[in-house]
């Protein structure tokens, strides 16, 4: 029992003095802004960081940087605005605001704000060998009020309508929306970024009856919620292609009619007058394998000439409407690419010449046939 106290005196008096003489952990804490703070574009956005208790910080090191502790947006050290070791991209953009330095609270300025600087940024305390930091979350935004409907001439596809707009940060939500908010399906959405990491968006509507007359092109920003749209109302004279081939398959059907069905007309009338002339006038039509047999016999071998006509004219026009509907459905380029016009245009006058030597060749075959 003599012992035990003496051992015990010797084992606390060194640990309470290096307890007294080492820094606590429990000396400050750093508090930032809570939540993502919004900065606009080109605008000036602040940040602020608070010691816990608070004090007199005009001592200390303040040092704010982004991912790298090595590479500063702001250095302050021993009372001093240490610029020459920022990185170059924050020199003369950064200023740190020290009106309640004694109180343990700065601010950071950041002027002329980019997109990059969008992310996180480090607010960092140091007191000798003790240092803490508090994170804070800047969120760049940018919003674009011009907003550009294009509508394409019509063509056998549809009619293409495009919106356009630049200038968005971030990415912005986008889509169609019909006279009742009700959303339309886009053809194609398509981004690209600028120099300054802008979004441009372009979206494609392909339409193909005038069920939507009027159309509304909506984005929104998914940082601030704010929305920009623009509408169109679109005339029931830019959908004309269904009548336009109706008017060709017109035109082909009366060509056919009367190049086909006319002489095939005629020629029934004539071999109607060979079967009541008799012989003397048969061996026109009949062919030498039919003559010793008998004129009559020949003739009545022979098919209507009507119902060939017919057959042909359904022929030519089944091939038509294969080539066209063929041709309507073959997509080759989507309809966001540039080349989407053009490539239909192509299609459209490949179809019209197709229709066109398809008639040309039944009329020759028919000219043939019925002469």
């Amino acid at each position: 029992m003599e012992t035990t106290g003496p051992s015990l005196t010797r084992y606390f008096v060194p640990m309470l003095l290096l307890q007294m003489a080492a820094p606590s952990s429990e000396q400050f804490t750093v508090t930032g802004l809570r939540g993502p703070i919004l900065a606009p574009l080109r605008g000036i956005v602040e940040l602020s960081c608070q010691l816990s208790p608070p004090q007199n910080a005009e001592h200390m090191e303040i040092r704010w940087f982004r991912d790298r502790y090595t590479q500063p947006v702001h250095l302050y050290n021993n009372g001093k605005d240490l610029h020459a070791e920022t990185i170059s991209r924050y020199v003369e953009r950064t200023e740190l605001l020290k009106e309640a330095i004694r109180e343990g609270k700065v601010t950071l300025r950041i002027l002329n704000v980019s997109v990059d600087d969008d992310g996180q940024y480090h607010c960092f305390f140091k007191d000798g060998a003790f240092d803490e930091e508090a994170i804070t979350e800047v969120k760049v935004t940018a919003t674009s009020l011009g907003i550009q409907i294009l509508v394409h001439p019509p063509n056998t596809k549809g009619l293409l309508v495009e919106c356009n707009t630049g200038g968005w940060f971030p990415q912005p939500q986008m889509e169609w929306r019909d006279s009742r908010g009700e959303i339309i399906p886009p053809t194609s959405i398509s981004h690209s970024q600028d120099t300054e990491k802008l979004f441009h968006m372009k979206m494609t509507l392909l339409l193909k009856q005038s069920s939507h007359r009027n159309v509304t092109c909506c984005l929104r920003n998914p940082v601030t919620g704010q929305e920009e749209r623009t509408s169109i109302v679109l005339s029931d004279q830019l959908f004309p292609w269904n009548i336009i081939w109706r008017l060709i398959l017109g035109i082909i059907l009366a060509l056919l009619v009367i190049f086909i069905m006319v002489p095939s007309v005629d020629l029934h009338i004539r071999l109607q007058e060979l079967q009541q002339n008799g012989s003397s006038v048969c061996s026109r039509v009949c062919t030498k394998d039919c003559l010793p047999n008998g004129c009559t016999d020949c003739l009545r071998k022979m098919r209507n000439p009507i119902v060939v006509g017919i057959i042909i004219i359904l022929l030519s026009i089944g091939v038509i409407a294969s080539l066209i509907s063929y041709l309507h459905h073959k997509s080759r380029v989507p309809a966001s690419d540039p080349h989407f016009q053009l490539d239909t245009m192509w299609l459209e006058d490949i179809t019209v010449i197709l229709c066109v030597l398809t008639v040309f060749i039944t009329m020759i075959i028919s000219f043939i046939y019925f002469r």
